[in-house]
């Protein structure tokens, strides 16, 4: 009853063809408007507009209404606003019926975008079979936990720094100096002999992070994988006994040496089952929105055989600078 007191009223402030004063009338069920609506059939079916032959009802004018998201439909709880979506709507119809006329949607391009329209359109259909977040029952979520306990085990990370040179005697050398360095000398020998050169020190790169490379987990590792880090400097690391410590030798890597220092540390934790609830419940659900698509696919693939011609695929050259055209390759010499 109330969703049809709601469109009456919506009704009775949009009907600028057939209303005026109704239209410049304010409502007092106009708030309630930014929730989705409902129409009865005679309702749906009341004229708002006309183009041409084409009847815009209040059914149409309502179906833009709940394609918003709630917060959309709040700029519209006006009558200025209304009207404003209203004359939206018949400039849409009236830009299709030109751009039919001119042959617009025969164009391959136009139809390709009516195919991903579809495509759009059927995945958000799937989408909304899908349970949210907070409707997966807790039973299969501790299932989840108990038997993924590795992904929730966060290893200890330590941060790296080191300084780099090309001669094991320079690096002996610096190794010694480094080790009775304060974080700030430690700095200073960077930036003066470090093959790796650090930027001026800011606020954001103070001197005592020279040779940042940033933070690592122990060796084997994958959680504390980091492409600057070479294995040989991480397992270094991760045997100095405190931070602000140097390893006890100098690492060769390739042809270059290398002195390391750990400059942070952090423990290695477990996070409980609450701690990892809302992170699992959001894995499941697109791990069914994986599943769903993937079924999907699977089934239209059988109803709808797919056949790939991988010879014509590969005769396909696409449009570079001295091929601007596109198209078949070349025959080969």
């Amino acid at each position: 009853m109330r969703s049809a007191l709601i469109f009456a009223a919506l009704a009775a402030l949009t009907v600028a063809a057939c209303d005026k004063d109704a239209l410049e009338q304010p409502s007092a069920a106009a708030s309630a408007s930014a929730a989705p609506m409902t129409l009865s059939p005679e309702l749906a079916a009341k004229p708002l507009a006309t183009v041409g032959d084409r009847v815009i009802t209040l059914g149409d004018y309502a179906a833009v209404i709940d394609r918003m998201d709630p917060y959309e439909r709040l700029r519209y709880q006006s009558p200025e606003r209304r009207k404003q979506l209203l004359d939206e709507i018949i400039k849409v119809e009236l830009l299709s019926r030109e751009a039919k006329k001119r042959g617009l949607d025969k164009e391959p391009r136009t139809k390709e975008r009516v195919r991903q329209i579809l495509r759009d359109e059927l995945l958000k259909a799937v989408r909304a079979e899908l349970p949210s977040p907070s409707d997966i029952p807790e039973a299969e979520v501790r299932k989840y936990y108990d038997a993924h306990r590795a992904e929730f085990r966060d290893p200890e990370r330590r941060r790296v720094a080191h300084l780099v040179v090309g001669s094991e005697a320079e690096a002996k050398k610096l190794l010694a100096e480094a080790k009775k360095a304060t974080p700030m000398q430690w700095g200073k020998l960077v930036q003066e002999h470090s093959l790796d050169k650090p930027p001026a020190p800011s606020a954001t790169q103070p001197l005592e992070l020279a040779g940042d490379l940033g933070i690592v987990g122990p060796p084997g590792e994958e959680k504390g994988d980091n492409p600057r880090v070479p294995e040989e400097l991480r397992k270094a690391v991760f045997q100095v006994g405190a931070v602000g410590g140097i390893y006890d030798d100098v690492v060769k890597v390739g042809d270059k040496f290398h002195i390391v220092r750990m400059t942070g540390k952090t423990d290695a934790r477990d996070r409980s089952f609450a701690d990892a609830e809302r992170t699992i419940r959001v894995t499941l659900v697109q791990k069914k929105l994986q599943d769903l698509e993937s079924n999907l696919q699977k089934r239209l693939r059988e109803k709808f055989p797919v056949k790939i011609d991988d010879k014509a695929l590969g005769e396909v050259v696409l449009p570079t600078v001295e091929n601007k055209s596109g198209g078949p390759a070349p025959p080969k010499k």
